[in-house]
């Protein structure tokens, strides 16, 4: 509906040239705004004061031409009305949304999806968390912002892949072996000291017990330095399991599992440094490698090799984001904690220094999370191990509504999250808000159906003239251009938001209106519409990977 009201005007304007009403034929892009007063119309533009300068008049003489030119006769906008210092508001006839009901019902599921992305080859690259423990809140946050992320573009027409990049290589992998291994060793009764740099938590003494019981003391014959990689080894893959049963639990299906150390065997981080370093961008201060990122806006240039001979995180990060790229992907999508902000500019170095646009390449920034119970917070600490884990979570609160609350606020916003609240059956719990919408109108339906034979068909619709049903109606129209702005913009929550707004006008309705009653054609009428609302609702909540239940 917006497109069309864009179009209008923007015919109006023309028109109005062409007549010499409008000296300019210099038009800027038309911007169209659902005001939120009623008294202001259903749509308002505020073309007149943004072109007045190129037409050399005031506002409100250029809004007069417009309107002069704007037809109310073909029954879409019935009253025209100038406003201000020049707004246009339009007042459309309210038989015009009952497009919404027909659009929705003859789209079913594909309602709102688009073929913006045109089939780009997108790569959302998300958690990526260390092998080194269980996933925690904080990890259960960037999953589900990428997984939905990630939905959002398959429904706007990208041709999308999921990926986890798997840490398994590096000083901190090494640290798991290490501190298995130390545990290991106490509880075949050697005296050890167990430093605090090493991983704490009781999942580490576990491992260690199944080591032995497997294992026996053999490992103790062995030389150390194997005895570490040996555990290490071992831990990661443990703990790479219970991450992939715990992301599938959560409803986070993972398209692509790639293994940092998997660049190092195919020495594809070697290369990509000789390639550099042949092409001047990698060279040689104090016995380190150094990467010129200050040619391409970092602050200052990185160590890609250590003196000691090492390569840093940044070498497998350039090798892995070129890995991508060779692999046919068009843009880049990756998800960090925000403690990760100081990184963007580096990778971007490293992606333009290596012949790619660095504006392919998009970084989300997840804040951190805030568990709380009844309002006092919980406390997560990863170094001792005391930590709450996302297995934890969603165990105790579901899937759903994890995953809602964690998409109830921009990502970029530290995030409240109350395990008490999770779990009420009442409208102060977000996702119950917006599942029993769905449910309800499931059991409407189911009535309407066991009570009166009456199903959802193509009945007329005009009886549909309430506020809270026209309301309705424009809420779902509004459904195709949130998905776009979300798809656009990288904002999943902007999905979670309609649902919120979407579910309230529902509320609102019911509250004052029978979708059942005593005239049969009415109740057929609002029957397609509250059908049309399921519809949506649905959608919507598949977009954040959260359930439609038809009972609660």
């Amino acid at each position: 509906m917006k497109q069309t009201i864009k179009a209008l005007i923007e015919n109006a304007a023309r028109a109005a040239y062409e007549k010499g009403s409008l000296p300019s034929d210099e038009f800027p892009a038309v911007t169209v705004e659902a005001p939120k007063v009623d008294s202001q119309g259903d749509f308002s533009t505020n073309i007149a004061m943004v072109m007045a300068k190129v037409q050399k008049m005031p506002p409100r003489k250029v809004a007069e031409a417009i309107v002069a030119e704007i037809s109310t006769c073909d029954g879409l906008v019935v009253e025209v009305a100038i406003a201000g210092p020049g707004f246009i508001n339009l007042f459309l006839n309210k038989s015009s949304w009952l497009t919404a009901i027909e659009r929705v019902e003859s789209q079913g599921e594909a309602y709102g999806a688009s073929k913006m992305g045109a089939g780009k080859r997108v790569q959302v690259e998300f958690v990526s968390a260390n092998p080194t423990g269980p996933l925690h809140v904080g990890h259960g946050r960037g999953a589900v912002v990428g997984d939905s992320t990630a939905r959002i573009l398959s429904f706007a027409g990208f041709s999308v892949d999921k990926e986890y990049y798997i840490n398994d290589s590096g000083r901190q992998i090494r640290t798991l072996g290490r501190s298995l291994f130390l545990r290991y060793q106490a509880l075949c009764g050697e005296t050890i000291e167990f430093p605090d740099d090493c991983y704490q938590g009781d999942y580490i003494i576990d491992m260690a017990h199944e080591m032995q019981a497997e294992k026996g003391e053999t490992l103790l014959a062995m030389d150390p330095e194997e005895a570490v990689l040996l555990c290490a080894r071992h831990a990661a893959g443990v703990i790479l399991t219970g991450i992939k049963a715990d992301l599938e639990a959560f409803g986070v299906p993972i398209d692509n599992w790639f293994s940092e150390q998997s660049l190092y065997d195919a020495n594809k981080v070697m290369e990509t440094i000789e390639d550099l370093r042949g092409r001047g961008i990698i060279y040689e201060n104090e016995g380190a490698s150094w990467f010129k990122t200050t040619d391409y806006g970092d602050e200052k240039d990185r160590v890609v090799v250590r003196s000691n001979g090492q390569t840093t995180y940044f070498a497998s990060d350039i090798a892995y984001h070129m890995n991508k790229f060779d692999r046919g992907y068009e843009r880049l999508i990756d998800v960090w904690g925000a403690d990760h902000h100081g990184y963007i500019p580096r990778i971007n170095a490293s992606i333009t220094a290596t012949g790619h646009n660095s504006e392919d390449f998009d970084v989300i920034l997840v804040q951190l999370v805030n568990l709380l119970r009844d309002g006092e917070p919980v406390a997560m600490s990863t170094r001792s191990g005391e930590f709450v884990t996302l297995k934890d979570v969603v165990n105790e609160v579901g899937s759903d509504a994890a995953r809602f609350i964690f998409l109830s606020r921009h990502y970029d916003s530290p995030l409240d999250f109350d395990l008490e609240l999770a779990k009420k059956k009442s409208n102060d719990n977000p996702v119950f808000y917006v599942q029993y919408v769905h449910a309800r109108i499931s059991s409407i339906l189911e009535k309407a159906h066991a009570e009166r034979g009456l199903t959802v068909s193509t009945v007329p619709m005009e009886g549909l003239c309430q506020p809270e049903e026209i309301a309705l109606m424009k809420a779902m129209l509004r459904f195709p251009e949130v998905v776009e702005n979300a798809a656009h913009l990288l904002e999943p929550h902007r999905i979670s938001y309609y649902l919120m707004d979407l579910a309230s006008a529902f509320h609102s309705y019911y509250n004052k209106h029978k979708v059942l009653s005593d005239d049969a054609s009415l109740s057929a009428a609002r029957l397609r519409l509250v059908a049309s609302v399921r519809s949506v609702i649905k959608t919507g909540l598949a977009l954040l990977g959260v359930s439609a239940p038809e009972k609660m």
